[in-house]
């Protein structure tokens, strides 16, 4: 059995990274990252032990269940693109939305509670690779460390693409969990759209494109989160595996 994290005593400050996915129900490919993050974490694997033991995760895996169901490509069952509500959503049009939402602002309001990421998991259909947006801050120092958690993250997976991750305040996108939540937040939080393509990755020349698989996908989950122990340069904690004792002749 898995071991309870000192981190989940009562009382223990916590910090919490925070991930949704799949609000666009069309968008698949989020769902197996999520299922690739969420199956990483839950595992005996030591890099996992340590984020379980030091971090808090908080996952809502389908934003849009209803559209999801129905076979939707962006909307709800009520007809809402719900990536555009988080700045007012109705408990009646937008349930999903304002629970996440509800929480989101609980946690931050809890003094024994870092909120320290919100990432929401999507699928570009034009887009190669994985790639993020991030928010415009007017504080530059703020704005560069933004920019360091995919930095590290292009170091550890090979299909995700720094040169294609962007940080913008589009008005179309006002409305989106990234927009509004890096608004909200204060700075040391850090939002991001995590974006997947549809259907491959470059490796090398541009002309070397390789087919995203489910397993592809899950792996960039799993890169992800072990991506929070270099952010949180918690490496040295991680149990090595005994070296083999050498064979003698």
């Amino acid at each position: 059995p898995l071991s309870p994290a000192a981190n989940l005593s009562p009382g223990a400050e916590q910090k919490v990274v925070f991930i949704t996915a799949r609000v666009h129900p069309g968008e698949t490919p989020s769902s197996f990252v999520c299922q690739g993050i969420i199956d990483f974490l839950v595992s005996h694997h030591p890099i996992a032990k340590v984020l379980r033991d030091h971090l808090v995760f908080k996952i809502a895996p389908m934003l849009n269940p209803d559209g999801v169901y129905l076979g939707n490509y962006r909307c709800s069952l009520m007809g809402f693109d719900l990536n555009r509500h988080w700045a007012n959503p109705s408990p009646w049009a937008h349930p999903t939305l304002h629970g996440v939402k509800q929480l989101i602002i609980d946690m931050y309001n809890n003094p024994k509670i870092n909120l320290e990421f919100y990432i929401d998991i999507h699928a570009h259909s034009t887009m190669m690779n994985g790639f993020m947006y991030g928010n415009i801050f007017e504080d530059e120092e703020r704005f560069q460390r933004q920019a360091v958690f995919p930095k590290l993250l292009c170091q550890n997976a090979e299909d995700f693409s720094y040169s294609s991750t962007s940080f913008n305040r589009d008005a179309v996108k006002a409305g989106t969990g990234r927009r509004f939540l890096g608004g909200l937040l204060n700075d040391t939080s850090y939002c991001y759209t995590l974006e997947v393509s549809f259907y491959s990755y470059v490796l090398g020349g541009p002309t070397s494109a390789v087919p995203y698989t489910e397993e592809a996908y899950m792996k960039l989950g799993r890169n992800v989160a072990r991506t929070f122990l270099d952010y949180y340069r918690l490496n040295s904690l991680v149990e090595r595996p005994l070296a083999a004792t050498p064979k003698t002749r």
